[in-house]
């Protein structure tokens, strides 16, 4: 039995034939860019998120790094501002603070969840600290109660990278995406709710926010040859625009079989060399991975791969040991640096089988 980490095929079979309506739909109307599909799925995945404005944009990266520039634009933040990051995350968080302008200052996580907290906020703030950037790892929310707080104390703008976390929500059903100030998410095929291609977006509550982000994405402009900022091209498809909305819908299903999964791995992989991620059973996780740990991660990958059963790394290099940011090779960061060292994420998805399920618990309990 092969086991895929990911079956992208798969996933989207069901929504082959709407995927190709669509197209038609758009092919008959002849309009491409920023039409009535973006128009829809901007108002359909706000309300699903709980905030008053969504802006469609052409991936993840760019949610992020319009948001940082329309607060400079807004006069909220300058350049040379400080902006906290978590040392543990995948580099976009970061790059899209450096193309902004402003400096990232990275922050180690909790050993066990991965995730920053706010007592090592407050340790690592200074006062050019003007913002942070909380990512939402591998779909898993931080303690954002206690985050929302120290940043209102320290009137610090919170920041979203809810990327891998469409649908996860705190216990009262407020979600990512309306629990900062603003959220930038990822719509890459792989994520929970992914495209067919590239596509992302911005939630907020904050009309004039939304509005700068708005412009930024389309040239800087919100009337045809009349640009009022320094903008990019940045604009969600209109066709991945219908696709996202095709699959919407079905997110939360998928998110809860997801858990219903990692529920099961949580609890039936028992072997001691193998350290499981912390499981709520709530739905502050949809588990966009299920990551675990190992000091023998090399030689357990290896051993999955011989049993046919595919596994990948996020992240096999830390950010802060990427030639790209050669200015922040020589930190320390050992928690970060002993997890990149030793996660290995499993098989999760809403296509994965009870017998695939069973296939991966066996074989992790075997080794």
């Amino acid at each position: 039995m092969k086991i895929p980490f990911l079956d992208l095929q798969q996933i989207n079979a069901p929504f082959e034939a709407q995927f190709h309506t669509q197209l038609q739909v758009m092919l008959d109307k002849g309009w491409y860019i920023l039409g009535e599909q973006v128009q829809q799925f901007e108002t359909e995945f706000a309300a699903y998120c709980g905030s008053a404005h969504c802006i469609g944009v052409a991936n993840g990266l760019d949610a992020l790094t319009l948001i940082f520039r329309a607060y400079i634009e807004l006069g909220q933040l300058h350049k040379g501002d400080e902006v906290l990051v978590p040392a543990n995350t995948y580099i976009a968080s970061i790059l899209a603070i450096i193309e902004a302008g402003l400096v990232p200052v990275l922050v180690e996580p909790n050993a066990t969840s991965f995730l920053v907290e706010a007592n090592e906020l407050e340790r690592n703030k200074s006062a050019k600290t003007k913002a942070v950037l909380v990512v939402h790892l591998y779909g898993q929310l931080p303690d954002m109660e206690s985050i929302c707080t120290w940043a209102k104390t320290n009137q610090i703008l919170l920041i979203e990278d809810a990327a891998q976390a469409h649908g996860a929500q705190l216990p009262g059903g407020k979600k990512a995406g309306n629990l900062g100030n603003v959220a930038g998410f990822s719509f890459y095929p792989g994520k929970n709710l992914g495209a067919l291609g590239d596509a992302g977006a911005v939630t907020t509550n904050n009309p004039k926010l939304a509005e700068v982000i708005r412009q930024l994405r389309n040239y800087g402009s919100s009337q045809k040859y009349h640009n009022t900022y320094l903008g990019v091209n940045s604009r969600l498809d209109e066709l991945q625009a219908a696709f996202l909305r095709i699959k919407l819908p079905f997110l939360d299903r998928d998110n809860a079989y997801r858990r219903a999964i990692a529920a099961r791995y949580s609890t039936e992989i028992t072997n001691p060399k193998i350290q499981l991620p912390i499981y709520t059973g709530q739905a502050d996780q949809v588990f966009h991975l299920y990551v675990i740990r190992t000091a023998q991660r090399d030689q357990l990958q290896d051993y999955l791969t011989q049993q046919e059963i595919q596994t990948l790394i996020h992240y096999p290099i830390p950010p802060h040991k990427q030639n790209a940011l050669s200015a922040w090779n020589t930190q320390s960061f050992p928690v970060t640096e002993a997890i990149h060292r030793e996660v290995l994420s499993l098989p999760i998805s809403p296509v994965m089988s009870h017998e695939q399920v069973d296939r991966v618990i066996t074989v992790l309990n075997s080794y």
